[in-house]
């Protein structure tokens, strides 16, 4: 069952030192469960994923990050990025408290606060309903920012074939049609970006 709150964090890497940051994270766990990605777009960024059962569980890995930080501060061309995310519901869940597949796609969008019931039923019936369609998408979890300063929803989905059959769900025709309602009715301009990752293997 997925993890109900994820401590997202993120950093870009020097682009010539991605290989050896990745290694090195790898080499720093921590906290039990967390998994390591990088982008697949191009731009030197590793995220890890990891479930919390609460927020006291952000001190208990404090000492695992700091040192994990100080190991690759060589490496890093800006700092770290953290948020704490909610979980909200799961058009398709997953056994785990994470995706366990290799491939990762965060999807960030900010809703505008007056319209975000009139959203999570839109949502339910036109993103959600393309999403159970598609085996592609093995996992689609849907996050709330609950400490952040990037407010807003934050889409989690797994998938296991190539990047390119993955995203071609969401350029088609009629997505895109879905993409025009909200960018009309729900979402602001701010915030919003989507990224593939690839797992990282120790």
């Amino acid at each position: 069952m997925s993890a109900p709150l994820l401590l997202v964090t993120e950093v870009p890497v020097l682009t010539d030192a991605v290989d050896k940051a990745a290694e090195t994270w790898s080499a720093h766990p921590t906290a039990p469960g967390s998994a390591l990605f990088r982008s697949l777009d191009g731009e030197g960024l590793l995220v890890e994923l990891t479930p919390l059962t609460g927020t006291d569980d952000i001190a208990e890995h404090a000492d695992a990050h700091r040192a994990a930080a100080d190991a690759l501060a060589p490496l890093l061309a800006g700092d770290f990025r953290r948020q704490v995310v909610a979980f909200v519901e799961a058009p398709k869940d997953t056994d785990d408290p994470l995706p366990a597949t290799p491939y990762l796609q965060l999807r960030h969008v900010e809703v505008k606060p007056p319209v975000y019931d009139g959203y999570r039923a839109w949502r339910e019936r036109t993103i959600f309903e393309v999403v159970r369609e598609h085996a592609e998408v093995e996992v689609f979890l849907a996050y709330h920012s609950l400490l952040s300063t990037e407010p807003g929803v934050l889409f989690v989905s797994g998938f296991s074939v190539e990047p390119d059959t993955y995203q071609a769900v969401f350029t088609s025709p009629a997505y895109q049609e879905i993409v025009r309602q909200a960018g009309d009715t729900y979402i602001t301009d701010r915030g919003l970006y989507t990224r593939i990752y690839a797992r990282v293997t120790a």
